[in-house]
């Protein structure tokens, strides 16, 4: 959508040389999305995710107690994938 707005032209040029954006659209475009995402965050902070206690501690770690820290198995924790192997 083209439109157009009163911009302080020093604050933007600052802004797209410290974050490397090429163009004032990029920049504003960050920008508004940054201010989204901090709202989202206020309001996940305020609402919650609507997850239990137990829900949470699956979310963490699948069959975590916090009051039980000996629950934690370390050899049960599996990575996604194997690791690549380099050179020979």
């Amino acid at each position: 959508m083209k439109m157009t707005m009163h911009i302080d032209e020093a604050l933007l040029k600052r802004v797209m040389e410290d974050y490397g954006y090429d163009s004032k659209t990029e920049a504003v475009e960050m920008a508004l999305r940054e201010l989204d995402r901090k709202a989202r965050m206020k309001e996940f902070g305020t609402k919650g995710l609507g997850l239990t206690p137990a829900e949470w501690a699956d979310a963490v770690f699948p069959g975590y107690d916090p009051k039980n820290l000996s629950s934690y198995d370390p050899a049960s924790c599996k990575v996604a994938e194997e690791p690549a192997k380099y050179g020979k």
